[in-house]
């Protein structure tokens, strides 16, 4: 199943960001260094009674920074309309009914979109009495709450999900890869596709966005089949004109989530943007295999690029991508295309690469022996298994959890890259008290397939058949080195 988009539009300051991060649960940056990046994340992967969805926060998009406000807002309802599911209009009790907020409450009511009118700062009962008058806005029943006290936002969830329904899911085989070619607009995405494919498929031009709706390609090469997703233009509405990039992003989120694999692909004119930090961050919360393809590489000489200057761009920008492959080609001229899909196809293998258990215990033996973390408490690592692939899962069973320290986690996972590979694909470790353990782990799952719970199977580390169980890791090694 694909996720359902809602998004949040209003005027500024009345809380939009305040709400986001009430529904994702979380504030986190992307990056720094780019402009425009420091910013809460625009999107966020939530799940309300079992089901999941995408939320975005329009007023983090990026949309044409020289407008006036009144434009912005204009835009990124019309972004709404164009992409969300469902949309909640969010108000500010205390500024009572405005004329943009009516203006804006039309605009989506003629949309036919499922809209929530929610009241936000009401904070107590007299201004949740001074929420009535908002019905006489052209929209149904408003509803009443305060994302920074996080009251009624059950009730705005039910109404809100009330009528969305999950996408069916698309078509596929075991042995097809979905892969998604995502990026910014005019950065070769279609010219990509039609290299991959070897010949014309999509409208080419260099205005941003006129790839029509995609339509998925199969391809074959070497013996393997790949699913090629392009990434959609925009189904422009009238005149619209700005905020363009903006609708590509949110087409690219749907292409994300069905991928197994994601191309992002950027411009060596132009490197990274805001826009490739939000998508690169979607890709990595959303746990999917990731190839940083460096498009238009033929113009490498005319910039004066070098190979390097790419990498250190992305190693300082991009620093939790630290585990994607990188590829320079052009699609234009064909150079280093053919590196693509045999690059994806090792980084979906990743994601289901299952390890022996002894193996990987003696691996984090090796590890723990060869830099012992510098904390001021002991902690015991007792036991660690490979619950889950899609993404791979590594659970290390702790005597206390909160004293692992993030460098150690990032340790653990360097140890891991180092030892079996997983190119291309995020790790996700998680520290515990206990294990769940079964009978020995299945055999990885294909696409799609995600296994359920903490499990897995316990073999003792090789030499050592009390296992980890009595290992104190600070007292592992005489080493004293930090990572």
């Amino acid at each position: 199943m694909t996720k359902s988009i809602i998004a949040i539009v209003g005027r500024p300051n009345v809380g939009k960001s305040t709400l986001f991060n009430r529904l994702a649960g979380e504030r986190r940056a992307i990056t720094d260094d780019i402009p425009g990046t420091t910013r809460d994340r625009a999107y966020a992967n939530i799940t309300w009674l079992g089901q999941d969805y995408t939320l975005v926060d329009t007023g983090g998009l990026e949309i044409s920074p020289d407008s006036p406000i009144g434009e912005k807002v204009k835009e990124q309802v019309e972004i709404a309309i164009e992409e969300a599911d469902a949309i909640i209009m969010l108000v500010d009790v205390k500024d009572g009914v405005t004329i943009p907020d009516k203006e804006i409450a039309e605009t989506l009511r003629r949309s036919n979109k499922p809209v929530v009118l929610a009241v936000n700062k009401c904070d107590n009962d007299e201004r949740t009495r001074q929420a009535f008058e908002f019905h006489e806005m052209p929209l149904d029943q408003p509803i009443t709450i305060s994302a920074y006290h996080a009251t009624g936002i059950e009730m705005l969830m039910e109404r809100v999900t009330a009528g969305l329904t999950p996408s069916p899911a698309f078509p596929s085989e075991p042995d097809i890869m979905r892969t998604a070619i995502v990026g910014h607009p005019n950065v070769g995405k279609s010219m990509l596709m039609n290299a991959l494919l070897g010949h014309e498929r999509s409208i080419v031009s260099e205005l941003p966005g006129t790839t029509r709706d995609s339509i998925d390609t199969i391809v074959e090469r070497d013996g393997r089949r790949a699913l090629l997703i392009d990434t959609a233009g925009i189904r422009r509405r009238g005149q619209i004109h700005r905020g363009i990039e903006t609708y590509s992003v949110m087409r690219a989120l749907r292409s994300i989530d069905r991928a197994d694999v994601c191309l992002l692909v950027l411009d060596a004119s132009d490197m990274l943007t805001a826009q490739d930090a939000h998508i690169a961050g979607y890709i990595r919360d959303a746990y999917k295999g990731i190839l940083l393809v460096v498009n238009k590489w033929d113009l490498a000489d005319e910039l004066g690029l070098t190979k390097k200057d790419g990498v250190l761009e992305v190693e300082r920008n991009l620093k939790f991508l630290h585990y994607a492959p990188m590829l320079f080609v052009s699609a234009k001229t064909g150079f280093g295309v053919s590196q693509i899909l045999p690059a994806a196809d090792e980084i979906n293998q990743a994601r289901t690469k299952r390890l022996d258990p002894a193996e990987l215990r003696d691996m984090v033996k090796r590890a723990i022996e060869r830099h012992p973390p510098m904390t001021k408490r002991h902690f015991h690592l007792r036991d660690v298994i490979q619950p889950e692939v899609l993404p791979p899962t590594f659970v290390f069973a702790v005597n206390n959890p909160a004293l692992v320290h993030f460098s150690y986690r990032r340790y653990l996972e360097n140890s891991l890259r180092d030892a079996f590979g997983f190119t291309g694909t995020p790790l996700r470790l998680i520290f515990k008290k206990k294990l769940v353990t079964t009978q020995a782990c299945p055999p990885a799952a294909g696409p799609g397939v995600q296994s359920s719970g903490v499990q897995g199977s316990r073999v003792p580390l090789r030499g050592h058949p009390e296992g980890l169980e009595n290992v104190n890791i600070n007292q592992a090694s005489t080493s004293s080195a930090q990572v």
